[in-house]
């Protein structure tokens, strides 16, 4: 062998040597993924429960209320059995639909056609959801507006009546002043806010008397519960909104109210041993109270002298 293949074969020997000095490096390990520990949910604390409402009474032997205003009526004859703050302005958001519900119920022909237009589902908040086009009685309208306080029904009612709102709020207020309610002024068929309107609970007191009066609306504000059919085919169930009716079987209806600016409004009625009297109780800040205090009025106004002392 000569010299220069010696060579080439020890240089070719060397590199085979140097190959592992230039391997890949052996990757690094992975970083351990720990996992998270997740807290355990805690329960959500038990709600507190409502310490019991009570019954407390005023120098007279009166139910204390926490009310704006107040007014308890004998129905028959008008007298006021007790009062706080009568005169007081307040809005008294959908008890006026009693007002709107004199004058359809006055006006009649209650089982006559009416079709719903665009007009009348610009309202809000609760509704009925019908649609312009549909069909309905006079007498379907007004009474889930009376049961259920649907704004909807009220201005599509004041509408067909008049021919528009503005003009059926004219006919409010001039028979508003024909049942002697001088310190009030409506502006809607429903009672949502407006500074324009306003009414008090004295007044509202005179509404109720005449409202109580009528059969159709008297039959109507003592429903409890109405299937209202609407032109689709489609039927819902509304309950009334005056909790009082569903629990006391002295209360005959009549109406509730609510906004930010009103507060809870309740008009109440209940009748007993051929007795009725009339609680109106506006302005007051918590609900669950405005139940409390109409129901313990009415008791009281079936009890008390048919006059103040």
């Amino acid at each position: 062998m000569g010299i220069r293949p010696l060579i080439f074969g020890l240089l070719a020997g060397l590199a085979a040597l140097a190959l592992p000095l230039h391997a890949a490096p052996t990757p690094a390990p992975k970083p351990k993924t720990t996992q998270k520990k997740t807290a355990p949910k805690k329960k959500p604390a038990p709600r507190p429960t409502p310490a019991p409402m009570v019954l407390e009474w005023d120098a007279n032997g009166v139910p204390i209320t926490h009310a704006a205003s107040v007014v308890v009526a004998d129905a028959e004859t008008y007298r006021v059995l007790y009062e706080k703050n009568a005169t007081e302005i307040r809005q008294p958001a959908s008890t006026q639909k009693l007002l709107t519900a004199l004058l359809v119920a006055e006006a009649g022909n209650l089982d006559r056609k009416l079709v719903i237009q665009p007009g009348d589902t610009h309202v809000e908040p609760t509704k009925l959801g019908f649609k312009p086009g549909d069909v309905y009685t006079r007498r379907e309208l007004l009474r889930v507006m009376l049961v259920h306080s649907v704004n909807d029904a009220a201005v599509a009612l004041a509408r067909d009546n008049a021919g528009s709102v503005e003009a059926f709020s004219r006919k409010m207020n001039a028979r508003a002043r024909e049942l002697g309610m001088r310190n009030s002024h409506f502006v809607n068929p429903n009672g949502l806010p407006d500074p324009a309107q306003y009414s008090t609970a004295r007044d509202m007191a005179r509404l109720a008397l005449a409202a109580g009066r009528n059969s159709t609306i008297r039959s109507m504000v003592s429903t409890k519960e109405v299937d209202f059919r609407y032109s689709d085919g489609r039927v819902r169930k509304f309950k009334n909104t005056n909790l009082i009716l569903r629990d006391n079987p002295a209360c005959t209806g009549m109406k509730t109210g609510y906004t930010k600016a009103s507060g809870h409004c309740l008009i109440s009625s209940a009748t007993q041993n051929g007795r009725t009297v009339i609680v109106v109780v506006l302005g007051e800040q918590k609900r669950n109270r405005m139940w409390f205090d109409s129901d313990n009025l009415l008791a009281w106004g079936l009890r008390a002298p048919r006059s103040l002392p």
